[in-house]
């Protein structure tokens, strides 16, 4: 799984880096077909805006944006939210198939 961070208005130094990976590393325990993660962390006047793409096989991409006045909040606030779409994601795939 590729986790690529890109930042707007502000540099990604190392740890901001290795948090975010943490962080994804978590979402491939709710659902297995994760191929790539890309994170864009923006500065912004009253904070940070957070956003992922998470690409997923055979499906199109999730995206969840946040807000936040903390960046490491936003990305675990973001990071959550993708959490609950991906394992809604894998539940209804997995009804999908024993409803036949």
């Amino acid at each position: 799984m590729q986790i690529n961070v890109k930042g707007k208005h502000i540099e990604i130094t190392q740890p901001i880096h290795d948090y975010v990976a943490k962080k994804c590393e978590r979402l491939v325990r709710y659902f297995d077909k994760v191929q790539s993660i890309d994170c864009v962390i923006e500065k912004e006047n009253n904070g940070f805006h957070v956003e992922f793409i998470v690409d997923v096989e055979h499906h199109e991409d999730f995206i969840v944006n946040y807000r936040d006045a903390d960046l490491y909040a936003a990305i675990d606030l973001a990071i959550d939210r993708e959490a609950r779409q991906l394992s809604e994601h894998k539940a209804r795939m997995r009804d999908h198939k024993h409803n036949h």
